[in-house]
């Protein structure tokens, strides 16, 4: 995370969203995509909101996991194509603009801490970059998924570097090239998606994974997914992955699971 400073972060009550709802509950972070009138496009300070957003849970100890929703009929058409011809929508957001570009695929990357999208609505272009970033993708069964880059004369290059991480590259390739729909079935048995359902048990599924989740040592998944960024980035460094172990293990999270396991109870965690 190197968008944002973890003292520009710290108090969100201080800023105005014009493009997302934040909300924490129970170590429970959401972040809801609230531009439905314009298919949750992102918008340039949208994408900086979600940043902003992101940057604070990564720094808060009392985030455990991180919720994506939308609001509308879509979750999220894409990158807004008249903000790209330099039409960009005036908005009230008072959420400062970072030094430099934010690629979203790297917000997904570093955050360090189980990101979920929960999708109850059609996904285009760029919003895979949410999908592909997530960790868990809770889908309604009926949606469809789209890649119609190609048929406005440009191509999905973040997208496909996002998809090629989880799905086979051929299949990638052969998606952007015909820009063409995929059912969510289809999409799940790529990958992309890691549990679809009916669409009114989409809240009872993703409660039951974020109570999984949750009975979980936070962090130790945190210093994991760390560590999963390590590997992606350099070969298989096992001094490094030996560093990590030891530092989970004298967390206080550590020192609490290794003795609640030996009183036999269930461990009390903390996030540090």
């Amino acid at each position: 995370m190197n968008y944002y400073k973890k003292n520009q972060v710290e108090d969100l009550s201080k800023y105005h969203f014009a493009f997302i709802n934040v909300e924490e509950t129970n170590n429970v972070f959401k972040i809801t995509l609230n531009r439905p009138d314009k298919k949750n496009a992102l918008h340039p300070q949208m994408i900086n909101e979600i940043a902003f957003a992101m940057h604070h849970a990564h720094f808060k100890n009392s985030i455990w996991i991180v919720l994506f929703e939308a609001k509308g009929t879509v979750f999220c058409s894409g990158a807004d194509l008249k903000a790209m011809m330099g039409q960009i929508e005036p908005n009230n957001s008072t959420i400062p603009h970072p030094e430099k570009d934010i690629l979203i695929g790297q917000l997904f990357n570093t955050i360090y801490k189980p990101t979920i999208a929960v999708v109850n609505k059609d996904v285009y272009a760029g919003g895979f970059l949410i999908l592909a970033g997530c960790l868990f993708v809770v889908a309604n069964k009926e949606l469809k998924f789209s890649l119609p880059e190609v048929k406005r004369g440009l191509f999905p290059m973040q997208v496909m570097a996002s998809l090629i991480k989880i799905m086979p590259q051929r299949k990638v390739l052969d998606w952007c090239v015909r820009g063409c729909s995929i059912s969510a079935e289809e999409a799940s048995n790529l990958g992309l998606l890691s549990h679809i359902t009916n669409e009114d048990q989409i809240e009872s599924v993703t409660n039951k994974l974020i109570d999984e989740i949750k009975e979980n040592s936070p962090k130790a998944i945190s210093l994991g997914l760390e560590a999963y960024d390590h590997l992606c980035n350099t070969n298989n460094d096992h001094e490094y992955l030996f560093k990590m172990l030891k530092k989970a293990q004298e967390s206080n999270d550590g020192k609490e699971g290794l003795s609640a396991f030996k009183e036999k109870r269930k461990p009390n965690w903390q996030g540090n």
